[in-house]
């Protein structure tokens, strides 16, 4: 405790650090704060909580933006399209030779790059505010306004496009002027919002059982925290590659001859698969009102069916590699490293070493997607022994995945910033690594 006091002091002790910090609680309750504004022509007291948005794709959209979108919010749509547009250039810039020539072109290309992100969000969120429209219209006729049903259609889209557009600027600031990435951190807070009142409703379920519902809620406690744990051991699992540089000598200075280490990230995909493989597992949904479809969109809607389970782990093995190979590129790792004078002991600069890189890439992406498909699909298996939905989905998936992920970001840049300043680090032995530190992130 003592130990933990002390570093509480050093933090606040950075003129810096402590800016970063609280710029960022500061915008974040602003965000938190806006989530709870109704729309305007909706009466809150008539709206209630559209259960339909706690489930499938909706549930998700409703969990990244904190309940905004269940309570029919400003927000509601909350950085969701932000998101989209991102992965939509992430995969351009890849797939897309004049896009890779304009990411190439350094600061100025990432600012057009950024610029015509903001510009597809605009659309992308148009065009989802509309949906939202009708969405409403269908399961929240009752609170409608009356007097001001005749302007909905026409004002609820500018104003959830508004509502988008500051977030996302929140973000971006949060991330100029804060600590950690911006839209990561809107997201974890949505996330983590839902913990206090999964865990409420959790303890109310087990403690009707009487002193046996106590244990049994203390080990799922105990188990999450385990789980918690194993992912982040996941998330930071790294093979270390050699690679050494070759002497050179420049006047009387000697450069290079050192042995470093390329870092292989196990798990470089992040949570890409996993929202790709949900995104994939609703589209059966969308033909639930046809009886011979109808058994089938159950199946793939129950996150406790073991059908429902195998598939999305195919879904989420498949798309791990898909997505590995798309931001992954051994070639030019290869390239990079003998333009530099360095090679990996043992392999020939060029194709061997990219080769050489691919393959181990292969070996360790493996074992990280069958990780990754257990971590989807834990919370249905919570589910199935009697775990009340909302605190299972704290036992793994998306939202686990994101919020330690999000975590160790900021404290590793906590920590970056207290060895910088000659303090000692959060940890007794051993480095904080972030998302950040992988030789190629997703988007969130």
């Amino acid at each position: 405790m003592k130990k933990l006091a002390q570093t509480l002091r050093n933090i606040w002790s950075i003129d810096d650090l402590r800016s970063k910090i609280v710029v960022t609680l500061s915008l974040t309750l602003v965000y938190r704060f806006g989530t709870y504004i109704v729309l305007p022509g909706i009466d809150p007291n008539k709206l209630g909580s559209l259960s339909s948005a706690k489930t499938g794709a909706l549930g998700l959209i409703d969990a990244f933006s904190g309940g905004a979108f269940s309570q029919a919010s400003v927000l509601a749509l909350g950085i969701m399209p932000y998101i989209s547009a991102s992965i939509f250039m992430q995969l351009a810039t890849i797939l897309i030779p004049q896009m890779q020539k304009v990411q190439k072109e350094g600061a100025s290309g990432q600012k057009k790059i950024n610029q015509w992100t903001r510009y597809i969000t605009v659309v992308v969120t148009f065009v989802q505010a509309y949906a939202y429209v009708t969405y409403l219209k269908g399961y929240a006729k009752e609170a409608f306004v009356d007097s001001f049903s005749a302007y909905f259609w026409l004002t609820t889209p500018i104003i959830l496009t508004a509502g988008t557009l500051f977030v996302m600027w929140l973000g971006e600031k949060i991330t100029d002027k804060g600590l950690g990435n911006g839209t990561s951190l809107i997201i974890m807070l949505g996330i983590l919002a839902r913990l206090p009142r999964s865990f409420r409703d959790e303890w109310i379920s087990k403690s009707a059982m009487g002193s046996g519902g106590v244990l049994v809620f203390v080990l799922e406690v105990g188990v999450m925290v385990a789980i918690i744990m194993g992912l982040i051991v996941l998330i930071q699992g790294v093979r270390k590659v050699p690679v050494n540089y070759a002497k050179q000598i420049v006047g009387n200075r000697q450069f290079g001859g050192a042995r470093q280490f390329l870092p292989l990230k196990v798990n470089s995909a992040g949570v890409m698969p996993i929202i790709f493989a949900q995104a994939i597992m609703f589209l059966p949904t969308i033909f639930s009102s046809f009886d011979s479809t109808k058994g089938i969109a159950k199946t793939f809607s129950d996150p406790r069916d073991y059908v429902h389970m195998i598939v999305y782990g195919v879904i989420v093995v498949g798309f791990t590699f898909l997505y590995t190979a798309l931001i992954f590129n051994p070639k030019q790792i290869a390239d990079d490293l003998k333009r530099n004078n360095g090679f990996i002991p043992g392999v020939k600069p060029g194709q061997p070493t990219a080769d050489y890189i691919g393959s181990v890439m292969d070996k360790i992406t493996l074992p990280g997607a069958f990780l990754l498909a257990i971590v989807g699909i834990l919370p249905g298996f919570a589910q199935r022994v009697g775990i009340t939905q909302g605190f299972a989905s704290f036992f793994g998936g998306t939202s686990l995945l994101i919020m330690v992920g999000v975590i160790l970001d900021s404290l590793q840049q906590i920590e970056t910033q207290l060895l910088m300043r000659q303090y000692d680090g959060l940890m007794k032995s051993g480095r904080i690594q972030g998302r950040q530190s992988s030789v190629s992130s997703a988007v969130i």
